[in-house]
């Protein structure tokens, strides 16, 4: 591979369509363009010459966008190029995972020519003066001896860039977990995956009853029909000797004491798969209710049922380990004020990573060792001193290291592999927790015994919701 970049930009699109618009585009202002049609041939062209840029959609047959980035930043020769993506997905964590992968930016699809010229042109002029900063650094080094005023020169400017690097940094990454918290189910998935397991069972066994019921209630009315029958044939209310007969023998057949004794259980079933339905709607009512402008009195034994029972069908065994057993020591709690759905899901983010470590656990053993370990999550909660209430969200799993410990809170920091996480949902908990209900968010653990979430939060305390703020 050349050591130099060539003088063209890299479109990476499998919609020839899209080549050609932004190929014109940017011939049209006298770039020079090369194109690949999906991230394997994409790579295979950079061992040929490496682009000023590259143009990188997010969709694409084979390796998708995310993972022919995370290539190139992971090559020393190719981790210098600037990667924009371009999707039409517009939620936030596509944006922060690909940014989190290296990428310097997002293009939206429908293109806008003059945006796809402004962005392409200033990260251009970015890498330009970082390679002219960098040629500078380097020739002012080898002139250290004779030329200190030049070497001291060199410094202010890298520490003005590096400040500027900071300052922007910090801000697109405030700016990232506050657009995903206004996105109030940053766990959408769990919580659709949950309602979907957890209401078919009732769903299907009102599917299977309903026939059943139809026929015992079919077979009754024929049968007092017989009754009906017999009646009108005399005239009389005493029933012929022959239609007695004819009533007791389909009695028999259609097991008349059994129907008699069936029928009413079948129903009480109904009624009970009925209730459970209703029990799921009632508490996904209540894990997912908006937030108002300010805090309101809410039930967090309430909040935490909806969110275990949104978590059930995670909670059960698997071909891969023992169902995870569920320890609920609930206190005497006032009612909070807070934001609720907030705190719900500070506690949907803190119960699934529980149950991540165990299923991280399992993919490193077998089953029959995992029937050897305890799998418990306990959930207890209590008033504490100076008007504030405790949850504590605790698990007997594989436990952190002290270096994940001290990091686990920070902006995008992750043990997870990029498909499974972004690094956003514990610092989210912490903001919630801290900033919007100023409470406190800490975490005990030790290595192979387990780890501990406790969340305290003040019992009044009014104060207006950032989502609504101006």
């Amino acid at each position: 591979m050349t050591s130099l970049d060539s003088d063209f930009i890299l479109i990476v699109d499998d919609n020839p369509n899209n080549l050609a618009v932004l190929s014109n585009t940017l011939k049209g202002d006298g770039f020079a363009v090369r194109v690949a049609v999906d991230g394997e041939s994409a790579l295979e062209q950079l061992t040929k010459g490496l682009p000023s840029l590259i143009l990188l959609d997010v969709m694409m047959p084979g390796i998708d966008g995310f993972e022919t980035c995370q290539r190139l930043k992971e090559d020393p020769t190719t981790m210098e190029v600037p990667v924009i993506f371009m999707t039409a997905l517009a939620d936030s964590e596509h944006k922060v995972k690909g940014l989190s992968l290296g990428a310097v930016d997002y293009i939206s699809k429908p293109f806008n020519e003059a945006e796809v010229l402004a962005r392409v042109r200033i990260h251009l002029k970015i890498k330009n003066l970082l390679q002219t900063l960098r040629s500078q650094n380097q020739r002012l080094k080898q002139e250290m001896g004779q030329r200190q005023a030049a070497e001291k020169q060199l410094q202010q400017l890298n520490d003005e860039l590096e400040q500027r690097v900071a300052s922007r940094t910090e801000q697109l990454e405030r700016t990232q977990v506050e657009l995903v918290q206004n996105e109030k189910m940053v766990s959408l998935g769990n919580l659709v995956a949950g309602i979907a397991h957890e209401i078919n069972n009732p769903i299907g066994f009102l599917h299977g009853s309903i026939p059943n019921a139809q026929a015992y209630l079919q077979e009754l009315v024929d049968h007092l029909s017989l009754y009906q029958a017999g009646q009108n044939k005399t005239g009389q209310s005493q029933i012929a000797p022959d239609i007695a007969r004819e009533i007791e023998e389909n009695a028999e057949d259609i097991n008349l004491d059994f129907i008699l004794e069936d029928f009413p259980k079948l129903l009480e079933s109904m009624k009970a798969a009925n209730q459970r339905i209703k029990a799921i709607s009632n508490s996904l009512r209540t894990f997912s209710r908006a937030d108002t402008e300010h805090k309101m009195s809410a039930n967090l034994h309430e909040g935490l049922d909806s969110t275990l029972l949104m978590l059930k069908y995670r909670l059960k065994a698997n071909e891969n380990r023992p169902a995870i057993k569920i320890i609920k020591d609930y206190g005497e709690l006032p009612d909070v004020e807070c934001f609720p759905g907030q705190v719900n899901q500070v506690f949907m983010n803190l119960l699934a990573n529980a149950i991540d470590a165990f299923d991280e656990v399992a993919e490193q053993s077998t089953y029959g060792q995992m029937k050897t370990v305890s799998q418990t999550i306990t959930v207890t909660t209590r008033p504490v001193e100076q008007g504030e209430i405790e949850v504590r969200i605790a698990d007997d799993g594989k436990g952190m290291s002290e270096a994940v410990r001290s990091r686990i809170f920070d902006h995008l920091f992750t043990t997870k592999s990029v498909s499974k996480g972004t690094g956003l949902g514990l610092a989210i908990a912490q903001q919630i927790v801290s900033e919007t209900h100023g409470g406190q968010l800490t975490v005990q653990t030790e290595l192979e015994k387990g780890t501990e979430f406790v969340v305290r939060l003040p019992l009044n305390q009014r104060s207006v919701n950032p989502a609504f703020s101006g």
